[in-house]
């Protein structure tokens, strides 16, 4: 008569008191992955949401949880979001902070309670990190690179002296001011009078009526440097208004779908890829890994731009 090894009667018993105890819990769960994002009205971000989604399922290792504000200027939803997340024990933590100053507290709270934290697309600001004992990666695009790529193709068009303006994004947030310096580093070197420099929040309504009234005070103006393309498209929609489309170059920032079309009309002159789909996905992956790891993330992990002009726009 056959009769199995000592050896594998034992490895049988094994497994099959391990299946039977899985049920019950013994098998690990999923770590959970909670997403911040900034407003959802904004085209970028609705785009990296399908992006986290859909990196979610192709990864199928962990479960994760999207939020975002309903406006540029609902710092106090990103608050409730991590606070949320903190009860709720989750295991990461990736935020692209709406502020870089007043995310740092809730931000501070998700560490100390051991949960790991990404911070991506939008940097925390340093001075604050510093007060607060924070020494935490930054996981994202050289903003003020991106805006220099959009600023010098802006300048290499309407040449020297020509009067321009920038429309900034909100002035809390850290990749703002980094836009803001980029289009200021092409307007001294391409030689642009920059006449005006004033934020719209991001947003593409508020951008619209700046713009308006801008255009109004000094309709000489010849080209626009908005530091999103929520807000270029604003100021598009305001020179056609004017009956100027064409005639005034616009850069913005992101290319989202929407931006697209009027770069091939000729109403937007460039854009900036920082390909927004996959920085959520990649700071997600660096999250989990970290967290496998138990090392924390440090230092700049810089992620890709690139310029975009009716000669490579796609989609």
């Amino acid at each position: 008569m056959n009769t199995f090894p000592r050896r594998k009667v034992v490895a049988l018993a094994t497994a099959v008191l391990l299946a039977a105890y899985a049920p019950m819990g013994i098998a690990q769960t999923k770590p959970k992955v909670g997403l911040v994002m900034k407003s959802l009205a904004n085209e970028f971000f609705k785009n990296m949401t399908e992006g986290a989604i859909a990196h979610e399922k192709k990864r199928g290792d962990f479960e994760l949880k999207p939020v975002g504000m309903q406006s540029e200027t609902d710092f106090d939803a990103q608050t409730a979001a991590v606070e949320n997340f903190v009860t709720q024990k989750f295991d990461v933590i990736v935020v692209a902070p709406a502020d870089s100053r007043a995310m740092v507290a809730p931000i501070a709270k998700a560490l100390k309670a051991g949960i790991t934290v990404v911070n991506f697309d939008v940097a925390l600001d340093q001075a604050a990190m510093k007060k607060a004992g924070l020494d935490l990666a930054f996981v994202g695009p050289d903003n003020r690179a991106g805006a220099r790529l959009a600023g010098d193709e802006l300048a290499r068009v309407l040449g020297a002296g020509a009067k321009v303006v920038i429309i900034e994004g909100n002035p809390g947030a850290d990749n703002a001011l980094q836009r803001k310096l980029g289009f200021e580093d092409a307007a001294k070197a391409g030689k642009l009078n920059v006449i005006a420099s004033q934020t719209a929040n991001w947003e593409t309504e508020q951008a619209n009526a700046l713009f308006t009234n801008m255009l109004t005070a000094n309709p000489d103006i010849k080209g626009v440097m908005a530091a999103n393309d929520s807000m270029a498209l604003g100021v598009a929609k305001a020179i056609d208004a004017a009956g100027k489309s064409g005639q005034i170059k616009v850069v913005g920032f992101d290319n989202i779908p929407a931006i697209r079309p009027l770069i091939r009309q000729g109403k937007v002159l460039a854009t900036v890829d920082q390909f927004g789909s996959e920085m959520a996905a990649n700071a997600i992956d660096y999250g989990l890994k970290a967290r496998k790891d138990k090392k924390p993330l440090k230092g700049w992990i810089k992620t890709p731009i690139e310029l975009v002009t009716s000669k490579n726009v796609k989609g």
